[in-house]
């Protein structure tokens, strides 16, 4: 099997892992705290310049201060340092850390990404690239919070209620994706992938310096890639200690952690530990050049030869850059190939005489951009601010025809609107089921990594065919022609059909048709969003452990893939929580447009209204599902889906409320 093909070099995981109170850390010979947090800097988007980055000498001070502490705990680690579009700068690799990290939710689930070991550098790397990936000048979140808000209830641990707000959001970020870029010596425009999409083990931070994030990094030392099951208690965890000591002099700012943010009024989680718990003092760690470990090759994301300087966000060498020309008055920021070309400039739809043209789509990207600008963050300080987000428009092939961000948005979201838009064009296309229908099984694997003999072996363990999913929802609807263009699916409709209990929240209740049954349910074996791309996920193991010299045998090799999935539709996959809605012309669909930011609910009006605006604005030329067609009208299980959500007041500049009634 040493000939399977490389597809990708790295590995597609989503977040994994095991119980958040594992870890018994030590606080002996703890020197005298230095202070709990770093002072607010009152920036609110406009502080990065281009003198705004991590240098060489700021990522050896984090990898220093971390493996000091690390040293201390006795508990040798990989650390990995990225830049804010997720350049890796370093990979440090302690004498003694483990070489891989194994993926358990601890729930007992079989199958999906369940008892996967995963190489520890691509977990540093994804912690790393989480913190950065979900933290902005007005808000400065961790892998910890990300373990919060995507699973099956929000709060983790408490029943009945609903699931977390980003639930789904680890299948995002993805190596197969089209929207990431690749580039593997030295740094290079982004925003880049992560190795194991978004992760939620704790032990990964974001990096600031004067007020604004310059990259992130994380740790792995204890052998587990994990997540919380129960953010009510408090955790000591080795990979968060160690990744807080890192953070010594690049902390979040005090006003901008998740723990003074909240989320449908719950408050949000960024660390257990804090620089008092430590068991050294970051500011007398030994220096870098001192260390014993060594940098490490990462195939695909690192040369390993020396560390390097990130990029300035907002420059055009980072690959997201400021854009007056096709948004004007809006603040825009587009997506750069590093030579002053925007590589997603408006264009018109490849799908056929009713397609989009290139105006309606620019006028479609104004009008989501304005609602933005007008709209009060959810998740985001100082309180009055405005929301921060992308916003990407493709047509009914999933061909992304425009993107573009407002500034400051967190570079997740850029991923993410790309899957969500093309999430609502599929789900209500006529071709939804067929599709579905057509593609191979998912083969979920079990691995044994041997690396004294460079030897992995895979063996198949279960699979499960796609199609199952569309029996499903026709059965779960009572509807024998679902998925066939009758009904329009938001994302928020969609999910509801994606999570462990339908309706939402109900402990007891069946799982919807998208997902699994609570009991073979986790973040890591979810169900269709999850199947959609694990065959890639398997290749871009293979091929990454192919690429460190490792000897490969499997008992089957999935069908090669140009990018996460087998149909064009759906290139970097498909997202679950809410922020999407279908584009038609009359009741012809003709395009997906897709939000991701700051709030659920902000993203659903962002794009609702944005659509609405924007046939107003063209003459009625296009807009949002006719009211008949959307899929709220669906009511399985006696429960009506829901279509979109708006915020009652919205709005920065006006008292308007129930905005989106009656559109």
């Amino acid at each position: 099997m040493t000939s399977l093909r490389w597809l990708i070099l790295s590995i597609v995981l989503g977040l994994a892992g095991c119980g958040g109170g594992g870890n018994s850390a030590s606080t002996a010979g703890t020197a005298p705290p230095p202070p709990q947090s770093t002072p607010d800097t009152g920036c609110t988007g406009s502080c990065a310049n281009a003198q705004t980055y991590l240098g060489a000498s700021d990522v050896q001070s984090v990898i220093a201060q971390a493996a000091a502490e690390a040293q201390a705990q006795g508990k040798p680690a990989v650390i990995a340092v990225v830049d804010r579009v997720g350049n890796v700068l370093a990979v440090y690799k302690m004498n003694g850390a483990p070489d891989t990290m194994t993926i358990t939710s601890a729930r007992g689930v079989v199958g999906g990404l369940e008892g996967l070991k995963v190489p520890s550098e691509l977990a540093a790397i994804a912690k790393a690239v989480t913190g950065a990936y979900l933290s902005s000048e007005g808000n400065a979140f961790s892998t910890r919070t990300a373990s919060q808000i995507v699973q099956e209830h929000f709060n983790p641990g408490v029943l009945g209620t609903p699931a977390g707000p980003l639930f789904g959001v680890q299948f995002s970020q993805l190596p197969c994706s089209d929207l990431a870029t690749h580039f593997s010596t030295g740094t290079g425009v982004g925003p880049h992938n992560s190795p194991l999409g978004l992760a939620a083990d704790p032990g990964g931070f974001p990096l600031y310096k004067n007020g604004t994030p310059v990259g992130g990094v994380g740790v792995a030392a204890d052998g587990v890639y994990g997540l919380d099951p129960n953010v009510m208690d408090t955790d000591r965890d080795f990979d968060e200690l160690i990744a807080m000591a890192g953070t010594w002099g690049f902390g979040a700012p005090a006003n901008r952690r998740a723990d003074t943010i909240t989320a449908g009024g719950i408050s949000l989680r960024f660390s257990d530990v804090g620089y008092s718990d430590l068991a050294s003092n970051p500011q007398s760690a030994p220096p870098y050049s001192a260390l014993t470990g060594a940098l490490m090759s990462v195939p695909g994301y690192f040369d390993g030869s020396a560390i390097l300087a990130g990029t300035a966000f907002g420059q055009t060498a980072s690959g997201i850059r400021p854009d007056t020309i096709l948004y004007p008055g809006l603040d825009a920021f587009v997506l750069d190939d590093g030579h002053g070309d925007n590589r997603y400039p408006p264009m018109a739809g490849t799908d056929g005489a009713n397609a989009l043209t290139a105006h309606e789509v620019q006028t479609i990207e104004q009008q989501a951009l304005t609602i933005a600008n007008r709209a009060r963050a959810q998740i985001r300080n100082p309180l009055g601010s405005q929301a921060r987000v992308s916003v990407s428009i493709v047509d009914t092939n999933g061909v992304a025809l425009a993107v573009a961000r407002t500034r400051d948005a967190p570079v997740f979201g850029t991923d993410v609107s790309l899957q969500k838009a093309r999430t609502a064009a599929f789900n209500s296309g006529s071709y939804a089921a067929s599709v579905l229908q057509s593609l191979a099984p998912a083969n979920y694997f079990a691995d044994s990594l041997d690396y004294v003999n460079k030897k992995a072996t895979f063996t198949t363990v279960a699979q499960n065919n796609l199609g199952d999913y569309v029996s499903a929802v026709r059965t779960f609807l009572g509807m024998p022609t679902a998925l066939t263009g009758n009904y329009a699916f938001t994302d928020r409709a969609g999910g509801n059909l994606s999570r462990p209990f339908f309706p939402d929240g109900v402990d007891g209740n069946p799982n919807g048709p998208f997902s699994h049954p609570l009991a073979q349910w986790s973040p890591f074996q979810e169900g269709l969003q999850l199947d959609l791309v694990y065959n890639a996920i398997a290749l871009n193991l293979v091929g990454y452990l192919g690429a460190q010299g490792f000897t490969i045998s499997a008992d089957h090799v999935p069908a090669a893939t140009t990018f996460c999935t087998a149909s064009a539709h759906l290139p970097n996959g498909v997202q679950v929580f809410p922020g999407s809605v279908p584009i038609y012309r009359g009741n012809v669909l003709v395009g997906g447009l897709g939000v991701s930011g700051d709030g659920v609910d902000q993203d659903d009006m962002t794009a609702f209204l944005g659509l609405y605006n924007a046939g107003v604005a063209l003459g009625g030329a296009i807009g949002n599902a006719p009211p008949a067609m959307r899929a709220d009208n669906l009511a399985p299980q006696g429960v009506h889906l829901r279509y979109v959500e708006c915020p009652q007041q919205p709005f920065l500049d006006s008292n308007d409320s129930n905005v989106c009634d009656g559109k």
